[in-house]
């Protein structure tokens, strides 16, 4: 196989987009550079430095790939004859930032000198914006040609090669530039600028007609170099695209749509990977993801994968466990999905299956199972899981065991840290507490998903009071002294010793006593030991009740 260089002056490559002769395969990922990216490429250009090589693939009669047009570039044209490989960020940034097509920015010529550079001019852009009722793209002063002529700003769209941009350039400059001989002298300083960009080569390597698409997708892996590197995620979606001519990155987008609560838990792109890994009986590893047939298995299975999510993300709620941030391990995500994907759907069966995986879900927070060796055990875990939930019969999982992983005594509970040091226990202690409802401390709702944003880490015994009976913080911020409840509550309480703010509880509700045990029971806190102010015995009292939930859930999956 043969690789050309070749040359390709801008305005060249602008036409063949315009044209829709150079398109993108669908298996590249989307627009991965910031706007300080597309500031620095284009200040590079003015300095007339380049930006190095791009990749192409020649297209015969037939495309090897399902293509794309590049973002913002007209979608119907003459036929397709390139793929670009390599270098969509760059070709993407120039068609746009001389375009002015992006939503939430645009890029402007500023006439001063550049501190870095010592040029006389430079690029940068601003964010634009709309509100509700807006007709024009805030702020409005960029819209002004005067306005932006006092700020010594010319949009950059007017910089551009083609007759087309200099016409509008003419148009501009009359209003905005108001004394003809200034308006010349800037015209000139403008002209150089667009024969900047209207003389700047970007060459490409090319690939010729008989690349095989094997062949064509190594040397895309290969040889990208985009500022933002390619995860395994992008390389499985070329892989899957080039094998079966489906859009992974569509099929996901999909799965967001079916089941958006997804992203609260785990990244979908990582999940349908490790998922389908697990499904198909192998490690969740890259050497998985990465091996001949992996693409083709994992669509072949899709639907059930699908079907696998959204039912994890169902069976998490109704454990009221809500999102990654008070997840205790997230392991559990893949292992849940593969799992669901083939339980038995109604009745007992079904109603089995979850009691299994609720015994399961609880041992992975408690236990230490998942500290190491993550991709194989979660693979060893599915697999005994899933002989398991079809077999009374089978092995009990190595996570039910005891002996080898045992759960946490009332010793190791109380000494459980603050929750939002990503501390697995300390994270398994709330999760459990929230199980029981959650309820907030005055106002008495029940803890949601939609509610949760709205709820603070809030010290049972405050801080304050703590540290004035010389309580160290190590001993302050501990799991078993926390509750989540809404930042109205947490205000309300301050550095109120317990006694005091449940005082105020029993006068607010009108079925006193009773009603604040019950909110209080619902975080597992023990009522008594916190009108008595004694940290020590609320602490032990408190770790007995969590250990007797934790048992009732990770022996027998029970849920009340």
């Amino acid at each position: 196989m043969t690789i050309n260089a070749q040359n390709r002056l801008l305005p060249d490559w602008f036409a063949r987009v315009r044209t829709r002769q150079t398109v993108l395969p669908r298996f590249q990922r989307f627009e991965a550079w910031g706007h300080g990216n597309v500031t620095q490429m284009f200040n590079t250009i003015l300095r007339r430095l380049p930006l190095g090589a791009v990749l192409i693939l020649e297209i015969g009669n037939e495309e090897p790939f399902i293509s794309r047009p590049i973002v913002g570039a007209p979608t119907n044209g003459e036929r397709i004859t390139e793929h670009l490989l390599d270098g969509q960020q760059r070709l993407t940034a120039l068609w746009r930032g001389l375009h002015n097509n992006y939503e939430d920015r645009t890029y402007f010529l500023y006439l001063k000198p550049d501190e870095d550079s010592g040029m006389p001019y430079f690029v940068d852009s601003i964010g634009r914006w709309k509100k509700p009722g807006d007709s024009e793209t805030r702020p409005f002063w960029a819209n002004d040609p005067l306005q932006l002529w006092s700020r010594r700003m010319i949009p950059l769209d007017l910089c551009a090669p083609g007759d087309e941009a200099n016409d509008r350039y003419k148009a501009w400059a009359k209003i905005a530039i108001p004394d003809a001989d200034e308006r010349e002298a800037i015209g000139e300083i403008r002209a150089k600028v667009r024969e900047t960009f209207a003389t700047f080569n970007m060459p490409y390597l090319s690939l010729p007609v008989t690349t095989s698409k094997d062949t064509a997708l190594d040397v895309f892996i290969k040889m990208n170099t985009s500022a933002a590197p390619l995860s395994t995620y992008d390389i499985v979606v070329a892989q899957v695209e080039a094998a079966m001519g489906q859009s992974l990155h569509e099929l996901v987008g999909a799965c967001r749509e079916a089941c958006p609560g997804i992203a609260a838990y785990y990244p979908p792109e990582d999940l349908v990977l490790y998922a389908s890994a697990l499904l198909q009986d192998k490690p969740p590893t890259n050497a998985t993801y990465l091996a001949k047939g992996f693409g083709e298995a994992l669509l072949a299975h899709w639907q059930e994968l699908l079907l696998g999510v959204q039912r994890t993300v169902t069976f998490l709620e109704e454990e009221r466990v809500f999102d990654a941030k008070r997840l205790p391990t997230d392991v559990v995500l893949p292992v849940l999905t593969a799992l669901w994907a083939r339980a038995p759907q109604g009745l007992d069966a079904e109603g089995r299956a979850r009691t299994i995986m609720r015994k399961y879900l609880w041992r992975a927070f408690f236990s230490n199972r998942y500290e190491k060796s993550t991709n194989s055990r979660a693979l060893s875990d599915y697999l005994e899981l899933r002989a398991v939930i079809a077999s009374t019969g089978a092995a009990q999982p190595a996570i039910f065991d005891e002996a080898q992983y045992p759960l946490p005594h009332t010793d190791e509970l109380i000494a459980a840290r603050w929750p939002t040091n990503k501390d697995r226990l300390g994270r398994a202690i709330l999760a459990l507490a929230l199980h029981e409802g959650g309820l907030d401390l005055a106002d008495g709702s029940t803890v949601s998903r939609a509610n949760l944003p709205r709820r603070e880490y809030h010290h049972l015994f405050p801080d304050a009071h703590l540290t004035r009976k010389g309580v160290p913080d190590s001993e302050i911020y501990r799991s078993l002294n926390c509750a989540l409840v809404t930042w109205q509550t947490n205000r309300n309480i301050s550095d109120k010793e317990p006694e005091r703010y449940l005082a105020e509880r029993l006068e607010g509700t009108p079925l006193g006593e009773a009603e604040v045990r019950q909110r209080l029971s619902s975080h597992l806190i023990p009522y008594d030991e916190m009108v008595a102010d004694s940290y020590t015995d609320f602490l032990e009292k408190r770790a007995q009740l969590v250990r007797e939930k934790m048992l009732k859930l990770c022996d027998n999956g029970i849920v009340a």
